[in-house]
C-alpha cells in the first residue's frame, strides 16, 4: 500500500513506462460538480507525457466502508484509496484513457482492506 500518497511512482504500465505522480488536491464534488463525492486530483508524468487525473469517490460509499473496516474517515484514508486506485490504473491500464474515474463500493472497500493492517501497524 501507499505510504506516501502525495509523490510516489507508480508502474511500469503496459507499455513499460514508469509514472511520477503527484498529490494535487481533494475537495467535496458537491460545490464543483453536484456530486456526492470527495475528489482526489493526482498529476502524472512519464517524460514528455503530463496527465491529470480525479478519482472520484463516493461519499456515502466512503461512510461505509469506514465502518465496515473500522477505520477513522480522514483525508489521509481517502487520499491513500485514491492513490491505490491510481497506481492499479497505471499499471492496469484500465481507464487510464480517462481524465475522472468514479470508483464502486466494493472497489473501495478492497482498498480499504487492503489498508487496515498498515493503519494498524501504525498505532
Amino acid at each position: 500500500m501507499i505510504d506516501n500518497y502525495r509523490a510516489f511512482e507508480a508502474g511500469p504500465d503496459p507499455f513499460g513506462a514508469t509514472w511520477q505522480v503527484e498529490f494535487r488536491w481533494s475537495q467535496n464534488a458537491i460545490s464543483i460538480r453536484h456530486a456526492d463525492t470527495i475528489d482526489v486530483k493526482f498529476e502524472i508524468t512519464s517524460g514528455d507525457l503530463h496527465e491529470e487525473k480525479i478519482i472520484a469517490l463516493p461519499h456515502k460509499d466512503l461512510l461505509k466502508a469506514s465502518h465496515e473496516t473500522d477505520q477513522l474517515f480522514t483525508d489521509p484514508w481517502v487520499h491513500r484509496i485514491a492513490a491505490a486506485h491510481l497506481r492499479k490504473m497505471v499499471e492496469s491500464g484500465d481507464d487510464i484513457e480517462k481524465t475522472l474515474i468514479t470508483l464502486n463500493y466494493d472497489t473501495i472497500l478492497g482498498y480499504a482492506e487492503s489498508l487496515r493492517p498498515a493503519i494498524a501497524a501504525r498505532h
